[in-house]
């Protein structure tokens, strides 16, 4: 059985393309975007035959198992919403949707129409990532009680003066856009906990500097920090900023205390390259212990793979896939209130 898949937008969804290409039971068979140029361009790279200047005519096709949405965050609700209702399985890009309301109706229409979900929290398919999780899972951490997890850059705004500024088509900045990453990995780790309340501040004095500056426009934070209490008595606190004064271009870590170890996933020389490190105590002794990307994948290691392939897999053999459309609700909901508290200066409970 090979399914085949379609891609909307083909910034970030060029990514998706090269994840499904890494999975032979699967084949990239349509495209859309609304430039024509990099439509044309992305399609004779890989040699995708159907091409589509709209999303809707590439989902209304039915040439589609499975369809990627990869446009900007405006878009995903209704695009998700139709490409569900058509029959085709989604792997929507993170975040899930503008709010929680809209990924409430993307949750229920999957249901109603029982076709899967699945959102591009793609740093939980990181190799170290799942090496982490692999010894949470037999109980290496123990009970995780406090978290932190952050993506800052000192000036890393994507696009400025185009949509990711903008707050009627992104929702918001880094948090929505860099902070949902790190959200996601940390309650991942930490078991996805019921959350108690929120508060969170929001901040944008560089970014609005340099726009009025510049002439561009811009209407979202660069840089939320948050705090969350879970009913089980854990926290996570979190931060995400596009700009900071800051010593480090580009800054991602998450780090995980539990009652038996803890853990630390971070990037590598301010890349995109990640190590986890775990932390414990043996016999009275403390002991650092480091994961080691092997250079080979000898048989029966555990092999790489990508949130896109991960999706193919778990439809063909009929099984549960990760990060589905709950997760992503839930997601949503912390970032609303998030927002939410910074606005009004109050705790938001849950």
């Amino acid at each position: 059985m090979k399914l085949t898949v379609g891609v909307i937008g083909l910034g970030i969804g060029k990514h998706h393309i090269e994840g499904y290409r890494s999975n032979p039971n699967c084949t990239v068979i349509a495209i859309a975007d609304t430039d024509k140029a990099k439509l044309d361009a992305v399609g004779d790279q890989y040699g995708i035959p159907n091409r589509f200047t709209s999303a809707e005519a590439l989902i209304d096709s039915g040439l589609c198992q499975v369809i990627s949405v990869a446009t900007p965050n405006k878009f995903h609700k209704d695009l998700t919403n139709r490409a569900l209702e058509k029959g085709a399985h989604v792997l929507c890009e993170k975040p899930m949707a503008m709010n929680a309301a809209e990924g409430q109706t993307m949750l229920e229409t999957a249901l109603k129409t029982e076709r899967r979900l699945m959102i591009n929290f793609s740093y939980r398919f990181t190799m170290p990532a799942r090496a982490l999780k692999a010894r949470i899972d037999q109980g290496d951490l123990g009970q995780a009680y406090y978290g932190r997890s952050i993506w800052l850059r000192r000036r890393g705004m994507p696009g400025f003066g185009g949509w990711f500024g903008n707050k009627e088509l992104a929702g918001g900045g880094p948090l929505i856009d860099l902070g949902v990453h790190r959200l996601d990995l940390a309650l991942w780790f930490m078991g996805y906990p019921e959350v108690d309340y929120v508060t969170g501040t929001t901040y944008a004095p560089i970014a609005t500097e340099i726009a009025q500056r510049e002439h561009k426009t811009y209407s979202v934070e660069d840089l939320a920090a948050g705090f969350i209490r879970f009913k089980n008595g854990a926290s996570l606190s979190m931060e995400a900023s596009w700009a900071g004064n800051i010593k480090e271009n580009e800054l991602m870590e998450t780090r995980i205390l539990g009652s038996r170890g803890g853990l630390i996933h971070r990037n590598i020389g301010e890349g995109y390259e990640f190590e986890a490190e775990f932390f414990t105590e043996h016999l009275g002794y403390q002991w650092d212990e480091k994961y080691h990307a092997a250079s080979s994948w000898a048989a029966g290691n555990p092999k790489p793979i990508t949130a896109m392939s991960h999706f193919i897999d778990s439809i063909i053999a009929g099984t549960p896939h990760e990060a589905d459309g709950k997760e992503g609700l839930l997601i949503m909901k912390i970032l609303d209130a998030l927002y939410q508290s910074a606005e009004s200066g109050r705790p938001v409970i849950f």
